[in-house]
């Protein structure tokens, strides 16, 4: 019987780890510098994918990905893409709807010679220290583009 026991408990804790499945809790953060609108589309699509596992996404948008924040965003960032019409700058407005937070980088606007007006409502300037304490926390997950 204690065979049995132990085999069904090894068996419980394999199907619970298995890859894939959603964990309820935890933070993506999304780090996108691309200025290629490819590359960007894919960086919101999978950061959208998190979200819908259950986890809290946050955005992290600089240099030429940034433009993708503006309220007069570029067209390569406002524009479709195939297979499904969507565009980088639509799929950034989806993630603010559904409570991401979405930031410039804290150079990004007076590189710029701006302030935060110019940025589609929603989006603010990121804190260097609190990106850094995100990085440096062990259970953020991290994705860059």
């Amino acid at each position: 019987m204690n065979r049995l026991t132990t085999a069904l408990a090894a068996i419980a804790v394999t199907t619970m780890s298995l890859p894939g499945q959603a964990e309820a809790d935890g933070t993506v953060l999304s780090i996108v510098t691309a200025g290629d609108p490819q590359t960007q589309l894919m960086s919101m699509v999978l950061t959208l994918q998190t979200a819908n596992q259950g986890l809290a996404p946050r955005v992290l948008l600089c240099g030429p990905a940034a433009d993708m924040a503006l309220k007069n965003a570029p067209a390569s960032a406002t524009a479709g893409q195939p297979p499904r019409d969507a565009s980088p700058q639509g799929l950034l407005q989806r993630l603010l709807t559904m409570g991401a937070t979405v930031e410039v980088c804290a150079i990004y606007l007076p590189g710029l010679g701006e302030d935060a007006s110019v940025l589609i409502d929603g989006v603010g300037a990121a804190s260097p220290a609190e990106i850094g304490t995100l990085l440096a926390d062990p259970t953020v997950r991290l994705l860059t583009f």
